[in-house]
């Protein structure tokens, strides 16, 4: 049976902030993710909830070194080869290009960077996907305007598109607007660099940075067609569908209004316009988003070609309170959800469902008609390396067996067009929620520890020498 189509990029993905390291080298500047710490602290920073704008004595700060892959990425871009890779998402840190965000002269050094890293990736026929913002607002931006809030960062963020787009033209394809754009409800600080101040009203706040994104999206849109004739550029958010925790039809409505709030800026930017619901609740709620004529017709222009999604699990919810406190999923999740009983969880509680992505892949085509590209999807688990230099990891290998297959499903069975599938963390890098690095997704184990110690030595998993079949077969052969 044919499974997937030829040309289907296989890959990996990462993230600049997670994995590259080196944040005060090479002209960068600061980002909001510098300053988010390691420890209990680290989510009230990055909702926004404690101000942190530099980086203060007594913390350690992950993505200081991360892996050091700004001093590795040939070594690294390599070991993707060797898996086969076809594509590798990756980000550019804004900072390293911009330091203050909106520099008149970008920075010769940062663009030297990430034009060798191109290049690599190009001398193995790895296809580049690169995403424009990961969790990454210029400290300076910050300061100047309070993040995205302010209408300025808009004219700021399309600069520093113009000047991406016009060194990298011909060496990148595939653009990412923002990555999981639908984080800034969650982690407000993480996904706009937003701190809120005390009395303001938070929602407003939120849905206001929310319009600016998605006006220099629709923005950055227009300008890579203009720039980069035959460019693919697309919207990326955080997947996976709610499923009411009883078939009481408070539970389903419930399931229905947090599936709107996730998909609400892919509404947007895949056709163009808010949706009539979200235009109510917002009049409800007493929230202006400042929208105007001009800015309509900038989202009717700028609309994606592709919808991107990140998917680890579904989740599930109830509108009954007391059954919410009594059966929330522990930990300090991104996502408020209760526990599906028909599921088993990882160490972090993150519960595991395969045909849950066959339901969102389902779900984003019938809602947008638009090619879809899973750039995130994986397991995040304590690897073991042991004395000789191995790493076994059997339950990645059947978490993303069981993915794949599901992803089969919705393309051969069901006929979604899917343009390719990047594994996340490919290499072991921090991990955002936490900043762990034993929270491990990769398939190439780092030797980096939680407390900043280790050789940065790499290694290969049995995952790695899985994923190079799974790759080679194009999709064809899972067994281990």
């Amino acid at each position: 049976m044919k499974v997937f189509p030829e040309g289907f990029l296989w890959g990996g993905a990462t993230a600049a902030n997670q994995c590259e390291g080196a944040y005060d080298l090479g002209g960068r500047g600061l980002s909001s993710v510098d300053t988010v710490p390691y420890g209990p602290e680290r989510m009230a920073v990055s909702r926004g909830e404690k101000k942190m704008l530099s980086c203060e004595p007594g913390y350690i700060y992950p993505a200081h070194e991360a892996i050091d892959m700004y001093h590795h990425y040939k070594e690294d871009i390599r070991l993707f080869h060797e898996m086969g890779f076809k594509c590798y998402r990756l980000s550019i840190a804004w900072t390293r290009i911009l330091p203050d965000g909106d520099d008149e002269t970008p920075n010769e050094q940062g663009l030297a960077f990430y034009e060798d890293l191109f290049r690599e990736c190009r001398k193995y026929g790895i296809e580049p996907l690169v995403t424009i913002d990961h969790f990454d607002t210029p400290i300076a931006l910050i300061k100047k305007y309070g993040g995205w809030r302010d209408r300025r960062m808009i004219d700021a963020y399309v600069h520093y598109c113009r000047i991406i787009f016009t060194r990298y033209r011909d060496l990148v394809k595939y653009w990412l607007t923002f990555n999981e754009i639908n984080m800034l409800l969650h982690m407000s600080y993480m996904g706009a660099g937003i701190v809120f101040e005390e009395g303001e009203d938070r929602e407003q706040v939120k849905y206001r940075a929310a319009h600016h994104e998605l006006l220099a999206s629709a923005k950055a849109v227009t300008l890579a067609h203009e720039l980069m004739p035959g460019s693919q550029i697309g919207c990326m958010l955080a997947a996976g569908q709610f499923y009411p925790y009883t078939c009481n039809p408070e539970d389903i409505w419930d399931g229905l209004e947090k599936d709107r709030d996730n998909y609400f800026f892919i509404d947007v930017q895949a056709r163009g316009a808010y949706p009539v619901w979200a235009k109510k609740r917002m009049e409800r709620s007493g929230v202006d988003i400042g929208l105007t004529s001009e800015d309509e017709q900038v989202l009717r222009s700028g609309a994606v070609d592709f919808i991107a999604f990140s998917y680890y699990c579904s989740r599930c919810t109830t509108a009954d309170p007391e059954v919410f406190k009594a059966h929330a999923r522990p930990g300090n999740a991104v996502f408020r959800a209760v526990v599906n009983p028909y599921l088993k969880s990882t160490e972090w509680g993150w519960q595991i469902d395969p045909l849950g992505l066959r339901v969102t892949i389902n779900t984003l085509y019938d809602r947008y008609q638009k090619p879809l590209f899973i750039v995130e999807n994986g397991l995040g688990a304590n690897d073991v390396l042991e004395e000789d230099g191995t790493v076994h990891d059997p339950y990645r290998i059947n978490y993303l067996r069981a993915h794949i297959e599901a992803m089969r499903d919705a393309v051969v069975l069901d006929g979604i067009p899917l343009i390719g599938f990047t594994a996340w963390g490919c290499i072991d890098l921090v991990s955002a929620s936490s900043g762990e690095m034993k929270k491990r997704y990769g398939m190439i184990y780092v030797d980096k520890n939680d407390d900043g110690s280790g050789s940065l030595k790499r290694y290969k998993k049995d995952s790695f020498y899985w994923y190079k079949k799974v790759i080679a077969s194009n999709g064809a052969d899972l067994d281990e």
